[in-house]
Parts: structure tokens; C-alpha cells; sequence
């Protein structure tokens, strides 16, 4: 019996092999290693490419599990009904929960709280009202978060449902609408991170000193942008309230998504949960039916996850392997004003920093954990005169259980004031606000400048324990409880960063990996993109560089017009020299002209169409950093920039930007190259080497959209290629439909066509 000839093969997928074998020839699937998260997005993934494997970089789209907006849920409703959308596609993915603005009693609000409450009963929505909690805490007490799923929510510490085993990351308020209206949005996968915890942590030190600890020793961009995957053997024993607190603030740490694994430790306290949600009837009597299964929060559900538990392949991928030792870790506080400060409690409490407010809400240290902590502190005893101290829980459950626990009344008692469950002076809102030249201290998650209050105060963050000490006694110190002499050493903690650079073997596979996954190209979308390169040498070039904010509010402004102004703060000129190199467009030909060329036309057209033409432009690292404003993005594309190649991308600018159809692309390489031929002095920051904010040395790039290949011509030595990342068939089809909205109006339009024909 011979080899069966490879006769007319058809052409296979990127990530499988073709082997030959006796009468056969069968399909091997390429094995490739992904991180716990990366499999989890590949749950949620649609559309894939078959066989396709998700890794970091890869942009998919998703289908979440929930999606959660809370006060914002209004703009998103008009957002939902300006592109047409009549009805959720699936309603019992979204919630809604008014926890942001809950102290204000205004005619107003009142209004727009009910107008959301009417949509949402109109819509069959699940909806939790003001007063009933913080939608993060709401997310995980109710399942919405829950083990092996992906949750994403119109809030930046979405990050949270990371303490459960949930793959939690924000998004903003269109791709909120895009969910509702087709179940779907797009998402890139962030770079991999892998933050090691050793050791254990001392009596007295929490989860918060943990991410405030992280925060300050880590704190030069370490994580930005990145999803973080905490593993060592120091995680057993840290509590879930620990891991909540932890995954909240990775937010502030610069990630996307702060991850831990699910282990025995979180199995067991959904069992307790479980037990919680057995004895909600009074009833001992076995005739009296059990009342309903909840219904996210389950036997069956729980017994899934824990058959079938998903872990990080032997040889994932991570971009940086980060060590902290839990074991030299002591309490430690965060401020003034940044995240970034991070200093040891021992060290900041000698030097007697007096405080006027102190606050214990947020949804990231007011569980129930959290106010027995700051309870067995001022039990008995007084705030001290001149302190206002500030009480919200994160839920009504929690404040149930808190008035339970005795834990509530002792507060109050100690003089505490108490404010309604949900977000208030965390965000700025309602009560007890700091006051130019006060100084708070507050178990939140922020301490920007102004964010809780004034600009001109100064606001640190501590743990429960540590916020509640410093309330008793005015100043900021450690509790009576608290037995420094038997921490460990009063320094910063034992941390570490190693290398995870692929050896050799490694990169070559790597670089054969990025060759075999080619991405696919749709119909519509052009396989090449390509002009003349403009080099902005500056990294952090913000959207208000890109788009004065003079200009944001007036929402009348045309496209017309935002070409006109683009790039205005950064380089005045900018707008006027793109329009000079931009083609111009040809007269209209007289009919015997068009005949007498039309052969020679359509050969043009046909070459022309392989390439979107426009000005490329190239700039430096986290580019479009900054405010939320998505005229950055649309300011650059109408001005014929159908590209921006970067060393990297603020988050949401690049989500902007995809959804208007900008494209967006990473080459720290190319950039490299050119801040050291072109840059002043051959770094990033003041210009050309003349002067000049925008380079322009007549280079011309193309960029190859099947494999990323870039190549530029014009540079000494000859034409030069680099490699990126192609975007994948979601980015590609949101470019085709000219944006978000336009393929949610193309979703939609499918849809009614499917009715019509059913």
C-alpha cells in the first residue's frame, strides 16, 4: 500500500500541520500554550477562525458573560437608541445597578434614576437601585462574577472580579451599547504579566498593604495595559476579601485585568455562600419546599468549575515575571495624592501627619472583613475631636451583616457618620468631601489630586484597620493592636523583577509562530496600508495634543473642521502638512478621455485598490494617553491618517480609535530606528534634529496587513522591514463598517432580515 499524493490540498489553517501517513493524511493540531486568562477569553471568543488560538495581542470578539453599567447607564441608553437598536439581544446579560451618585435627592437625578429603572423593567433587565450597593460588590454577591467566566463593565474597576476567579475588564460606553444591541464586542488581549506572591503575610497586614506595597515598588509602568496573573505559593492564604481588594486596585496599578487562580480557598467560600443561600427560608420543616436555586450562584455551577478547573500550559507566555515576598511585607500607606508614593506605616507614623477626614467606603475595603477590622479598633473608644469619619458598606448585604456582627453599632457608636451604600466621597461625590488644606485618610482605591475633593488637599490611602486608628487619634498611626516590634523589617518589601526574555529556542519558535498564524484577511479589508511617514519623537503625546480641549464640547464641530485642528497643542503646523502630502484629487475627465483610457484606469484602479493610501504616522509610547474624548481619534482619520503606528497605545485612545475605523499597530523597533536617525539628539522628546515637532525626512512605508510586514524606504542603508501584529478579522470588520456603530447598524439590519425571512 502506497502514500496517498497531497492532490489538490486545500489550503490549512496556519495552526495545524499536515502529516503524512499510510493511506492517510490526517490534521495535528499545533500545540500552543496560553495563559489561564488567554483560555478563558477563548471561551468567550466568537467568530475565531477554526483552530484558532487566542494569545496576548490577538484582537477577538467577545461575548461576556454580563456586562454591568451603573450611573452611566444613561448615556449608554442614548447611545443604544441613536444607532438605531430597539432591543437587547440578550437581556439577561446585562445589568444595571445606581450606585455612583446614590446621595443626591435633586429633581433631577431622582429623574434620571427612574427613566433607567422604567428602561430596564421595559427591557427585562436586571436592576439593582440605589442604596442596595456598589456594582462591582453586587457583581460578585450576586454570580454575575463568577470562576471561568468574562465580565466586563462601563467602570474601570471592573478589575475586581479578578478575586474570583472572573476575567473582570472595563470598557467604555459604546462598546456597552454594541453588547446590548448584538451580544458582542471587540477586545485585544492584553500582554501577559505574572506577579509571583511568596511567603505569608504577618498578623496585621492585609490584602490592602499588598496592592499599596505593589503599587509603590512597582511603579514605573510595570503593568500597564496588562492583565496580570497572580500566582505563588503565597496566595493560600490570602483570604477572597484580600483578593477582591488586591484585583480592585490593580486598576490603579496600570492594569486591564488582575487575575487569581481558582483554588481550594475560593471553592470553600463559594460553599459558605452556598450555606448562606440554603438558609434563606426560617423554616426547619422538610415539608416546606427549599426556596428557589439562585440562579448564578449554584451546586451545578460550582461543581462545573470545580471538574473542570483551567490553568496557566507549562511554557505560557508572559511578557514580565514580578516577585514580591509577603513575608517582609508591613503595613503600608499610599500618598499624598498618588499611588505611586508607597511608604512603610512604622516610617510615615513618626512623623505625625494630622488628619480631618477619614473614610472607610469604596468598593474596595467595606465588606464585611473590613468593618469588623476598623470595629475591633475604636470598640469602646472615640474619633478624636476635629476627625470626621466616614462609613459606607459596600452593599446593603454587607451592612446587614455588619448590624448582625455588632460591628455596625460599634462604629456609630465610636462616632462614625454613615453614608449610604455606594460609591460617594470615593468618587468625589456627596458628603464629607476633603476641603482645601485638609488632609484625609481612606481605605479607597484613588488618592489623585482633587479626585475625593479639593485639589488642594492632600489624601492618603491605608488599610480599614490602619484608616480607623488614625481617625481615633488624629493623626495618621498604626493600631494599639498592631505589634510592630514582631514585623518583619520596617523597609520597603523584598521584590524582584525577572527576565522573561524566550531564549533562543523560544524566539525562533516564536517567530515561526508568528509566520504560521497569518491572519486572514476579509473581502473588504485592504491588504496593504501605505504613504508618506510623519514621526512625531514623543512619547505620552495625550489626546489633548492631539485634540485641544477647547474644541471637545462644541458638538457641533465637523470632521472638516477637526482635520483642521489636529495635533494643534503639539505641533500647530501638523494639519497643513498632512494636507500637502495627500494626493490631489483629479479633475473629473470629459467622456472621450474616459473612453480612450478606460483600459488603462481600470488596471490603475485595480493596483490602487490593494492600498489604502493616506499619511502613516509614527510616534513614540503611550501615545493618546490621557482623557476619555474620542475626537482624537476621528480628528486624525478625517485628516487622511488611515494608520498610527506607535511604540505603544494609552488603552482607551486605542479603543477610540478602533471603534472609528483608526488603525492602530505596535513597532517599538521601527521607532527605535527612527528616534535614532531623526529624533534631536537621538532621543524622544524635544523634535527633529532641526527643531521640528513633526519629522518629515521623505521616507514611504507600506504595511502589509496578512503578516504584518512594514517596510520603509528613504533611510540610509536602504529600504528597512520590521514586523507587527495584523489585526484580526474583528478589528478588520469594524474598519469595513467604518466603526462600532456601523457594524452594530449592519448587526442589526441582518437581524431584521432574518425575521423577514423565517
Amino acid at each position: 500500500m502506497g502514500l496517498l499524493p497531497l492532490s489538490a490540498p486545500r489550503s490549512p489553517a496556519p495552526w495545524l500541520i499536515l502529516t503524512r501517513t499510510l493511506a492517510t493524511v490526517t490534521e495535528r493540531r499545533r500545540h500552543v500554550p496560553q495563559t489561564v486568562i488567554e483560555k478563558i477569553v477563548q471561551k468567550h471568543a466568537v467568530g475565531l477562525p477554526l483552530g484558532k488560538v487566542v494569545k496576548a495581542g490577538d484582537y477577538v470578539m467577545i461575548r461576556p458573560e454580563h456586562v454591568m453599567t451603573h450611573d452611566n447607564t444613561g448615556p449608554v441608553i442614548s447611545k443604544f437608541k441613536s444607532i438605531g437598536a430597539t432591543r437587547f439581544k440578550l437581556p439577561t446579560q446585562a445589568v444595571f445597578t445606581l450606585d455612583h451618585d446614590v446621595q443626591n435627592k435633586s429633581s433631577k437625578n431622582l429623574a434620571k434614576y427612574a427613566n433607567i429603572e422604567a428602561f430596564a423593567r421595559t427591557h427585562g433587565i436586571d436592576f439593582y437601585p440605589a442604596g442596595r450597593g456598589i456594582g462591582h460588590q453586587i457583581l460578585v454577591e450576586e454570580g454575575y462574577a463568577f470562576p471561568h467566566t468574562l465580565t466586563v463593565a462601563s467602570d474601570s474597576h471592573s478589575n475586581m472580579y479578578g478575586g474570583v476567579g472572573c476575567v473582570g475588564t472595563p470598557i467604555v460606553r459604546t462598546d456597552a451599547a454594541a453588547i446590548w444591541a448584538t451580544g458582542t464586542t471587540w477586545w485585544q488581549v492584553p500582554r501577559m504579566v505574572r506577579v509571583e506572591l511568596r511567603g505569608r503575610l504577618a498578623a496585621g497586614v492585609t490584602g490592602k498593604d499588598v496592592i499599596v506595597a505593589l503599587c509603590g515598588a512597582f511603579n514605573k509602568d510595570e503593568v500597564l495595559n496588562a492583565a496580570i496573573e497572580f500566582t505563588g505559593d503565597g496566595i493560600a492564604s490570602l483570604p477572597i476579601d484580600y483578593r477582591l481588594t488586591i484585583a480592585n486596585m490593580t486598576t490603579e496599578w496600570g492594569a486591564l485585568v488582575g487575575f487569581f487562580p481558582i483554588d481550594e480557598v475560593l471553592l470553600q467560600w463559594y460553599e459558605a455562600v452556598l450555606k448562606k443561600l440554603e438558609l434563606r427560608t426560617f423554616s426547619v420543616n422538610s415539608a416546606i419546599p427549599a426556596p428557589p436555586e439562585h440562579p448564578r450562584i449554584n451546586r451545578h455551577r460550582l461543581d462545573a468549575v470545580r471538574a473542570a478547573p483551567i490553568t496557566s500550559d507549562p511554557g505560557a507566555e508572559y511578557s514580565s515575571h514580578l516577585v514580591l515576598d509577603l513575608a517582609t511585607l508591613v503595613p503600608h500607606v499610599s500618598g499624598p495624592n498618588s499611588v505611586k508614593i508607597s511608604t512603610p506605616l512604622p516610617e510615615i507614623e513618626q512623623k505625625l501627619i494630622q488628619i480631618q477626614k477619614a473614610y472607610i467606603v469604596s468598593c474596595t475595603n467595606s465588606r464585611a472583613s473590613d468593618l469588623a477590622d476598623a470595629a475591633a479598633v475604636v470598640r469602646g473608644r472615640h474619633v478624636a475631636p476635629g476627625v470626621e469619619f466616614y462609613v459606607a458598606a459596600a452593599s446593603s448585604a454587607v451592612q446587614r451583616e455588619a448590624e448582625s456582627a455588632g460591628d455596625w453599632e460599634a462604629l456609630i457608636a465610636a462616632g462614625a457618620r454613615v453614608l449610604p451604600a455606594g460609591c460617594g466621597p470615593c468618587i468625589g461625590l456627596g458628603t464629607g468631601l476633603l476641603e482645601e488644606g485638609e488632609t484625609g485618610i481612606s481605605a479607597t482605591n484613588r488618592n489623585y489630586k482633587g479626585r475625593m475633593g479639593h485639589p488642594g488637599a492632600q489624601a492618603y490611602l491605608a488599610s480599614p484597620a490602619v484608616v480607623a486608628a488614625s481617625a481615633l487619634k488624629g493623626h495618621i498611626t498604626s493600631p494599639d493592636s498592631l505589634d510592630l516590634a514582631s514585623m518583619p523589617h520596617t523597609g520597603p518589601p523584598l521584590h524582584s523583577i525577572y527576565s522573561s526574555s524566550p531564549s533562543a529556542q523560544n524566539k525562533d519558535e516564536a517567530a515561526e509562530a508568528h509566520i504560521l498564524t497569518n491572519e486572514p484577511l476579509l473581502p473588504s479589508f485592504p491588504p496593504t496600508f501605505g504613504g508618506p511617514l510623519l514621526f512625531a519623537p514623543q512619547d505620552n503625546l495625550n489626546t489633548d495634543g492631539i485634540y485641544p480641549g477647547k474644541y471637545t464640547y462644541q458638538d457641533d464641530i465637523t470632521l472638516a473642521r477637526q482635520a483642521e485642528v489636529v495635533m494643534e497643542n503639539y505641533d500647530p503646523g501638523f494639519a497643513s502638512h498632512v494636507r500637502s502630502l495627500l494626493p490631489a484629487s483629479p479633475p473629473t475627465p470629459t467622456p472621450a478621455a474616459a473612453d480612450h483610457n478606460r483600459k488603462k484606469n481600470d488596471e490603475e484602479e485595480e493596483a490602487a485598490a490593494a492600498i489604502k493610501a493616506g499619511v502613516i504616522l509614527v510616534s513614540g509610547y503611550n501615545f493618546g494617553t490621557g482623557s476619555s474624548r474620542e475626537q482624537a481619534a476621528t480628528a486624525l482619520k478625517a485628516a487622511g491618517i488611515p494608520l498610527v503606528i506607535a511604540g505603544s497605545f494609552g488603552d482607551i485612545f486605542k479603543r477610540n480609535a478602533i471603534n472609528n475605523g483608526l488603525v492602530c499597530l505596535e513597532a517599538p523597533e521601527l521607532v527605535a530606528d527612527l528616534t535614532r536617525a531623526y529624533a534631536k539628539d537621538g532621543a524622544r522628546g524635544a523634535g527633529g534634529r532641526g527643531g521640528e515637532l513633526t519629522v518629515d525626512a521623505g521616507l514611504v512605508v507600506t504595511v502589509r496587513m496578512t503578516d504584518g510586514r512594514v517596510e520603509v524606504r528613504g533611510m540610509d542603508g536602504g529600504p528597512r522591514t520590521y514586523a507587527v501584529r495584523p489585526v484580526g478579522a474583528s478589528v478588520q470588520e469594524l474598519w469595513i463598517c467604518g466603526g462600532l456603530e456601523g457594524y452594530i447598524l449592519k448587526s442589526i439590519e441582518a437581524e431584521v432580515r432574518e425575521s423577514r425571512t423565517a
